[in-house]
Formats: structure tokens, C-alpha cells, sequence
């Protein structure tokens, strides 16, 4: 299933579990407010209803909707000598990172990632503007494949 950018390449999706990572993300994050909200309701500070509500259905569009559209919103394309990382809906950010230019690579997995069996594959490069680029939404084992392919490239060019 390829995604098609403005420019008319073709984008290669993320792992769709990203979409299950990130609501889990999301769920832990607005989980505070919840509580919060269910504690003013419970001191009775508030009218029942007038504070908790709100907040249950912005949990809710930011826990269902949010990720899907930053799933959407995303992809990459390996060429032989690059890689392009493409994101962003309202500001676009299209990334192109020539594998000369690449210092190292991590491969970071965090519990939720890892419980999807997902990974983020960093490429740290030389400068300061852009000196990291990082896909995330792989699978643990396209992620490793993509570090030893850039890597390969890159003891290539240094010898």
C-alpha cells in the first residue's frame, strides 16, 4: 500500500500498529485530565457534567482521531543512496538525508512501541539544523534492516 505526496513519488506507509501505539500514547496522556475533571466533579465544584464532558470528548478525539490523522500524515522513501521522511499536515516537512551525510544510527523502541513490536529509527547527521531526522512507526525488524543498509552504505563510502 503505497501513500502519494504532493510531489507525485511515492510514499511508503508506516507499520498501521503505529496508529495502536500512538492511541495508547495518547490515552496515557489525557489520562491526568480525566482524573482531574472526575475530581471536580466528585467535590461537587463545578455542575455535574460541566467540566468532565468537555473534557471526555477532547480525550476522545485526541485519543481516536488525532493518531490516525499523524498516521496519515506521514511516510518515508528509501532510495539507494538516501532517505526521505516526509511529515506534517498543516506545516510539511519533506526531509531527504544522503547517506554520506549520516554520523550514526540509533534504532529506539520505548514499552509501548516495543509491546506493538514497532521501533524509531534515528539518523544523526553533521550540522545543526536538522541534525536528526527520525521515522518512527517501523516494524523492530525494518528498522534494523534500514540501519545495517545505511550503514553498509556509509563504511562504503569512508573506505
Amino acid at each position: 500500500m503505497q501513500q502519494s505526496d504532493r510531489d507525485g513519488d511515492e510514499l511508503t506507509p508506516l507499520h498501521p500498529n503505529y496508529v495502536k501505539s500512538l492511541r495508547v500514547s495518547w490515552l496515557i496522556g489525557t489520562l491526568p485530565f480525566v482524573i482531574g475533571a472526575l475530581g471536580l466533579e466528585v467535590a461537587g465544584v463545578l455542575p455535574r457534567g460541566s467540566f468532565i464532558v468537555p473534557v471526555l470528548l477532547v480525550a476522545l478525539y485526541a485519543i481516536v482521531r488525532v493518531p490516525l490523522t499523524r498516521y496519515q500524515a506521514r511516510g518515508y522513501q528509501m532510495g539507494g543512496d538516501r532517505l526521505r521522511v516526509v511529515r506534517g499536515l498543516l506545516f510539511r516537512s519533506d526531509t531527504v538525508v544522503p547517506f554520506g551525510r549520516v554520523q550514526h544510527i540509533d534504532v529506539h523502541q520505548g514499552p509501548v512501541e516495543r509491546g506493538y513490536g514497532l521501533a524509531t529509527l534515528v539518523l544523526h547527521t553533521a550540522g545543526n539544523h536538522n541534525a536528526s531526522v527520525r521515522l518512527p512507526g517501523l516494524t523492530h525488524d525494518d528498522a534494523v534492516a534500514m540501519r545495517e543498509h545505511i550503514r553498509a552504505h556509509v563504511k562504503r563510502e569512508t573506505m
